[in-house]
This record gives structure tokens, sequence and C-alpha cells, in this order.
């Protein structure tokens, strides 16, 4: 019988969202706010009917929407990208986040409410969707513009962001304070354990798929690819973090695999299913009652949404050094809350903390900047183009010198060299450590369930602890020995800096002193850091010092080859960026001799023409005339290598590929008037090529 239910729930589900869908287009309005209007009518809370009648299968399945969507995410934002925009993300939400959080805090005391329902609703509004956000950018075409990687980077930073705002939340929640330590501790162990995975994932998983894409199965591949997806997405879970931050994490670790492509084109269809379920399941959960009850405080607290975060976004992306018209497109297109909201909403009532009535008005303002997302999106360039236009000529040109000054680059020369390289170095020592660090956590986290393994065979805890603790120090080998020679390297090049203005006389002195000094502290840190982090696992005295001889013994032998294997990570990982796209995938136009009086050409669909609400495959382009479409242009819409069964409409712009004469004739074809369809051979049949 329960499975009638679900399949129930899921048949009336699939049909709404298809409907919605149909109409939306039709309307040419977002799909989004057809979805959750859809979920709302056949929601438990609109009379008459009620259609759904298992809630809890549709959130699971919602789970899945969520997980798909910032899988897919992560494929379209890769991290060659992230390093492009990463101060603009960091700053951006940074200071987005800090003025939410003071202007929620503020919005609630104004209505009255107590210190902790305004400390929440400042949480819940500090952090926008991610999923309503790629799906508005999505349905506009927008997705591969500048300001919309800014806003993935934004993204991304948030996200990480509000999962220590929720363990800090959690801990205030119990306790009515904030240690500094936890915030430390917090941030510390979600460093690591990203750390892990990014390095980890990016050394084996493009391996991996280029193992199974021999197997020349798309079958092979798509189980593979969801596969990891769920397999990260489990284990971030029960870490304690967020599902939809491993879902991107394994999207951008696959995102430089050589089959990029063939991957979203076939995970895109499994996305847009579960997203669809997603978004209807946001209406289901809509009480129209409540949201009539608190409709003022509803109205106001989206004013400040919208308003509080087009500010805070356009003014941290200006100050990161980005032109204005881009830094307003991130800031009107981040104007929402969604999923993370509903967890911090969520979790207020779960730790009984907050009102009744703040989670329906979290969803009720959710739903509310949905709606007005895609219209903020697609009216952010006329905008920008008014504050341009009308803003006080002092305040743009201050803005264009700012803008200047910011991105203009570093002067070259010895010191530049040397700070560039120092840099690099450092870089290499702290994601080291951070992924030193993510073991020894690693192990401590699995010392109850591995001691209980053990156990059956070794009685002794402090025997257990021992093994526990050598096993981790031997894993970390190669990291230790590289931080070493890093701080070596570091060392030099600091008193190569630091003494390049000296006396010769004193110079040598000066250079060896800084040098050995440095090299010398960083060591001892290195040790300080290593006992702080073994201190779960250490044994008692007498086989710590046993333990410590055979560390020393095993780490003169495996010196060489711990260096070899460290060094032939890094060439792996190397590897996995410059590697080239699939070959099925390279343009060929730029690069194949027989290709190289392929054009390319636009053309304009006039009304009452041959084609006009035709699909590609019934006007039958390419045996006509030999030409190809290779991309549509639709208004706000982009559709590149459109599918035979695409629909061409008046005032396409249809991008065509061919020879010369080829594509003179296709742009006659493609224009002639409607009474010539009939007509099976317009062009002699020497113009095809």
């Amino acid at each position: 019988m329960h499975n009638i239910l679900f399949l129930q729930d899921l048949a009336v589900v699939i049909i709404a969202a298809g409907l919605a869908t149909i109409l939306f287009r039709q309307l040419k309005q977002p799909v989004v706010l057809g979805y959750i209007l859809a979920g709302v009518i056949i929601g438990p809370h609109t009379p008459p009917f009620t259609f759904i009648a298992d809630e809890k299968t549709i959130e699971t399945l919602a789970e899945l929407g969520v997980i798909f969507l910032m899988f897919s995410l992560g494929l379209e934002f890769s991290l060659k990208k992230l390093k492009e925009v990463g101060s603009t993300a960091v700053v951006a939400a940074t200071l987005e986040i800090l003025l939410m959080l003071w202007a929620g805090y503020g919005l609630g005391q104004l209505f009255g409410w107590s210190q902790m329902n305004s400390i929440f609703l400042g949480a819940i509004l500090s952090i926008s969707s991610t999923t309503i956000i790629i799906k508005a950018l999505e349905g506009l075409g927008k997705t591969r513009e500048k300001f919309a990687q800014l806003i993935f980077g934004i993204l991304i930073i948030e996200d990480i962001l509000a999962i220590l705002l929720i363990a800090l939340l959690s801990g205030f929640a119990v306790t009515g304070e904030i240690a500094i330590k936890d915030i430390g501790s917090i941030l510390l162990n979600l460093a690591a354990f990203m750390g892990i995975l990014l390095v980890t994932g990016l050394i084996l998983v493009p391996r991996l798929l280029n193992y199974v894409s021999k197997f020349k199965s798309n079958e092979m591949l798509l189980i593979t690819v969801i596969g990891l997806c769920f397999g990260v997405s489990f284990v971030t879970v029960n870490l304690g973090y967020s599902v939809a931050l491993g879902a991107f994490l394994i999207g951008a670790i696959i995102a430089e695999a050589r089959q990029i492509h063939k991957i979203e084109n076939l995970m895109f269809p499994v996305r847009d299913l579960f997203s669809a379920v997603f978004f209807v399941s946001i209406g289901l959960i809509i009480d129209p009652v409540i949201i009539l009850e608190y409709i003022g405080p509803v109205i106001a607290i989206t004013l400040v949404v919208i308003a509080g975060k087009v500010i805070a976004c356009s003014l941290g992306c200006i100050l990161s050094g980005n032109d204005t018209k881009t830094s307003i497109k991130v800031g009107m297109s981040l104007a929402q809350i969604g999923e993370f909201s509903f967890i911090i909403a969520a979790l207020g009532l779960t730790l009984s903390v907050t009102d009744d009535f703040i989670y329906p008005i979290t969803i009720a303002v959710s739903a509310l900047t949905t709606l007005t997302t895609p219209y903020l999106i697609k009216s952010s360039e006329s905008f920008s183009s008014l504050i341009e236009k009308y803003a006080p000529r002092s305040v743009i040109r201050t803005m264009e010198v700012y803008y200047h000054w910011i991105n203009k680059p570093a002067k070259e020369g010895p010191n530049y060299t040397g700070r560039k390289i120092l840099r690099k170095i450092l870089l290499q020592i702290i994601l080291n450590l951070l992924i030193i660090t993510g073991i020894f956590i690693m192990f401590a986290f699995l010392n109850e369930k591995i001691k209980f393994f053990l156990g059956l065979y070794i009685t002794d805890i402090e025997i257990t602890k021992t093994i526990l603790w050598f096993t981790a120090i031997l894993i970390s080998f190669p990291l230790i020995f590289a931080v070493w020679r890093k701080t070596l390297a570091a060392s030099m090049v600091i008193a190569e800096l630091s003494t390049i203005e000296s006396e010769s006389s004193k110079r040598n002195t000066m250079h060896s002193v800084v040098s050995n000094t440095i090299f010398i502290a960083g060591s001892l840190g290195l040790i300080v850091m290593i006992i702080l982090l073994s201190s779960t696992l250490l044994p008692s005295s007498n086989l710590l010092i046993l333990s410590i001889i055979l560390i020393a013994i095993s780490g003169f032998f495996m010196y060489r080859s711990s260096v070899k294997i460290y060094a032939r990570a890094q060439d792996a990982l190397k590897e996995t960026f410059i590697q080239p796209a699939d070959s099925s995938e390279v343009n060929l136009i730029n690069e194949h001799p027989m290709l190289e009086d392929v054009k390319l050409e636009s053309v304009i669909i006039l009304p009452k023409t041959i084609c006009v609400n035709k699909m590609i495959s019934e006007i039958k382009l390419r045996v006509e005339t030999g030409v190809s479409i290779i991309g549509i242009e639709r208004k706000d819409l982009s559709i590149v290598n459109p599918d035979p069964d695409e629909e061409i409409y008046e005032g396409d712009k249809i991008l065509v590929i061919g020879h010369k004469d080829q594509l003179e004739n296709a742009k006659k074809f493609l224009n002639s008037p409607e009474t010539e369809l009939k007509t099976k051979n317009i062009f002699p049949r020497d113009t095809v090529g």
C-alpha cells in the first residue's frame, strides 16, 4: 500500500511540474515560479483537496534535487575559475553575511521579538539560495557570463560560512555564548576536510573516469559519476557538513576531467527532474493562512532582503575591484533566501529557542524573493545603466579611479619575483598542513569504530591507540617531509628578500642568520603542531618512546620514497589541470586544415517565413543547403548545439556553420516565404556542400 501512495504522490508532483512548465513557458515566465505555485496548489494547506499523502517522501526526493543541482553547479564551476574570483567571493560573501546579520537582528527587535528570534532571523537572511539562483540563471541562459561566475564563487564561500554559522548558532542556543576556540576548531576541521577531499579527488577521480571512458559506455560513465556524487555526499553528511557542500565539491573535482562535456550532457536530464521536485516541495510547505497572518513582517523582511543583499553584494564586488555594471548584476542576482535559511529556521525550532512562526515566515519570504529573482536578474542591465547615467559624476569618477587603481598590475623587479615565489611556497605549506591536520582528525574520528574492531583481536586500549597514531604518522610522512623541505626553501627566499639591500660585507652573515632562524622556528612549529594533533591518540609513556624510535627509523628509510610519492602526487595534480578536453569536444574549426574555409554566420528569422514554428528536423536545412545550425539566441535564452526537435520562432537569431556559398543559400532558405514550404528542392542540388 505504501508503494502505491509513493507512486501516487510522485505522479501528482511530476504532473503538476509538467503542467507548470508548459504554462509558464507559454507565458514566457520563469519556470521556477511555476513549480512553486504548483506546489502551493497541490499542497496540504490549499483546499478543497489534499493531493499529497506522504510529504516526507517528497521531502526526500527534494533532497535529491538539492544534491543534483549542487553537483551540476560544481560541474560548471571549475577550480581554475575559483582562483580568478576568489578575492571577490570572500569580500562580497563576508560583507553580505555581516550586514544581513545586523539588519535581521535590528528588524526582529523592531518587531518586538525576543533576542533569540532576532538573532536567528539575522542568520536566516544572511545566506542566499544557491539552487534558486542556478535555476534562474539557467532559465535566462546566463550561466556562462562573467557576473554569473562571480555569483557562483560568492555562493561557494557563503555555503562554507553557512556551515560555520549553523555550528555557532547551535552552541550559542545551548550555552548563550560563542567561544573563540569553537570558531577556530570548526574552521580548522572544515578546511582540513576540504583540503583532503580536493587533493585526493583531483588525483584519483580524473584517472578513474579516464579508465571508465575506455569502455565507450554512457551508462557506465553516468552510473560511476552518480555513484561518486552520492558517495561523497554521504561521507560529507556523516562528518557533520552540508550535503550540498559535498555534492558541489565532487562536481568541481569531476569538472577537471577530460570527459566533462559528455558528463554534463548525461547529467542535465537527471538534474532537471529532481530539481523540479525540489521547487514543487517548497510550494507544498507554504501555508497561505500563516502568511496572511504575518503579512506585514513578511513584506518588510522581503524588502530588507532585496535591498540589503543588493547593496552588500554590489559594494563587496566593487571593493574587490570589479566594475559597477558587473557588481550591480551580482548584487541583484543574490537577493533571495533559500535552502540554508530553511535549515537555520528548522534548527531554531529543534533546539526550542525560537517561536513557531519563524519557519513559515522564512518559507514565505523565500517564496516571494524567489518570485522576484528572475525579474531582478533580467532588469539588472538596465538598472546598472540608470545608475551610471544619473549618479553624480564625482561618484562615477571616483569609482573608475578606484577600479583602475585596484586592478593595476604590480611592478616587476627582484622583490616582485621573490614575493611571488614565496606566496606559492607558503600556499603549498598551508595546504600540506591542512591535509596533515585532516589525517589526524580522521583517525581521531574513527578511533571509536576502529577501536571496537581491533578490540576483537587486541584487548589493550593503549596498544590500539599506538597502532592508530603510528599509522597516522606513516600516512603523513610524505606531507611532513614536504613541509620541512618547503620551510627550508621559504626561509631562504625570505632571507634573500630581507637582505637584498644590505651591504655586501654583512649580507652573507645576515642571510645565514635570517634563513637559519626561520627554518628552525618553522621546524619546531611543525613538531609542536604534530604533538597537538596527536593528543587524542598518544599512548602511554613506554609505548610512546617505542613508537618514536620506530617512527625515527621508518623516517630515515622512508625519506627518499616519501619525496618521490609527494613529487608524483604533484605531477598528477598538474596533469589533471593541464590535460586537454576529450578529443570529441575539440573545436576543429581553428585546428583542422580541412575546415579553413568554414565560416560562421547569424541569421535573424523574419515573420511568416518557411521555418517559423517548425522544428529543426522539419525544415531539413542541411539537406537543402549543406549548412548546420549550431546555436539559437532567443531574447534572454541561448541554446548551444540545439537538438533536432528544437523549434524555431519569429525573431530568433540562428547561428549556422558552412562554406560561403552554402551560407548565402541558407540565408535565402531560412527567410523564404511560408508558401514555399511544400517545394522540395528550392536550391539546385549542386549548391549542397
